[in-house]
């Protein structure tokens, strides 16, 4: 059974595992290792701050369960997160070894973030602040059309996109790994690193770059038509997007991207949607309790069953079954 965390309580059981680091890393005060924590699993979580606005984060764990961080809505900086081993998922992306996610700033909404039971999850992150990010810009000019959804007013939704790590990356990330510094130039070094991987980044953004026409086949559209029945045909213990993927036949982007156009909404979306509406529909019967419904539709954890009952229609699963 997966384990539930608010993304608070997840970080809070960090707290009290930082461990002073024994090793090469110990002189620099900015480079911090965050033991993860044991009764989640095994590895670390190590923090460098190069300056205000700009930290690098390597990661490499394993968790013992299925754990799932509820993040609440917030204000995001533009981020990207490379994944050397493994990966996790947030909603209904799935991220894996060999792959990145390069996120603009602007408001994060609530998400769901995963990560699978014995699964190792090898990461680096960098977190850049938007102003930090624009300092760059001369004084008279704008950002480039294709870069402008990096950086988004404080009230718009953020964007996020997924790419392949190149060559190129690979490179520079296995230099950050095995940085020969300490001290300044650590610091200096590391910093030169982040901005090398974001402007191998914003290349990929560029018009060349961008994929050719993502207009959906009409064979396609029959398999995404064919996950839809899966999903509904498996309601209480659906497939991953990648199992999906791979039962109609399709590249897991191909029926994450389709999904939403062919029905509106991602595919974790339209599954979550539509177990609250076997649910109420279970609850005006009357005939099961509400532990049972939220179990027959897919809901291990009643507590979340509820605040997401709650959230769509308004009241407590037990109230409107009592209608």
């Amino acid at each position: 059974m997966a384990i539930i965390l608010s993304q608070s309580s997840y970080w809070e059981l960090f707290e009290d595992t930082v461990e002073v680091e024994t090793n090469v890393h110990a002189v620099d005060e900015f480079d911090t290792i965050w033991k993860y924590p044991q009764q989640l699993g095994q590895g670390y979580w190590r923090d460098i701050v190069l300056g205000e606005g700009l930290s690098l984060t390597i990661a490499d764990y394993q968790p013992h369960d299925d754990i799932i961080s509820a993040a609440p809505e917030r204000q995001h900086p533009l981020e990207y997160t490379f994944y050397l081993a493994g990966g996790e998922g947030c909603n209904d992306c799935f991220v894996r070894a060999g792959q990145y996610t390069l996120c603009g700033s602007g408001v994060a909404p609530k998400e769901d973030c995963y990560s699978s039971a014995q699964n190792r999850c090898f990461i680096v992150n960098a977190h850049i602040a938007p102003a930090l990010f624009q300092s760059f810009l001369e004084p008279t000019k704008e950002l480039p059309q294709e870069f402008k959804h990096l950086l988004r007013d404080l009230h718009q939704e953020y964007s996020i996109s997924f790419g392949k790590t190149t060559a190129q990356m690979h490179l520079v990330l296995q230099q950050i790994l095995q940085c020969p510094y300490h001290g300044f130039m650590k610091r200096i070094y590391l910093e030169s690193k982040i901005w090398e991987l974001i402007v191998l980044l914003l290349d990929q953004l560029k018009p060349q770059k961008q994929q050719k026409s993502t207009t959906l086949k009409s064979d396609d559209i029959e398999r995404i038509y064919q996950a839809q029945a899966i999903l509904l045909q498996q309601l209480s213990n659906p497939p991953s997007l990648i199992e999906l993927a791979r039962k109609v036949g399709l590249n897991d982007c191909t029926l994450k991207r389709g999904f939403r156009q062919v029905f509106g909404k991602t595919a974790f979306a339209y599954l979550h949607h539509h177990r609250l509406e076997q649910a109420k529909q279970l609850l005006a019967q009357g005939d099961m309790s509400v532990a049972e419904v939220a179990l027959s539709v897919g809901f291990a954890d009643r507590s979340y069953f509820t605040t997401a009952f709650r959230k769509q229609y308004g009241c407590n699963p037990g109230a409107y079954r009592r209608r």
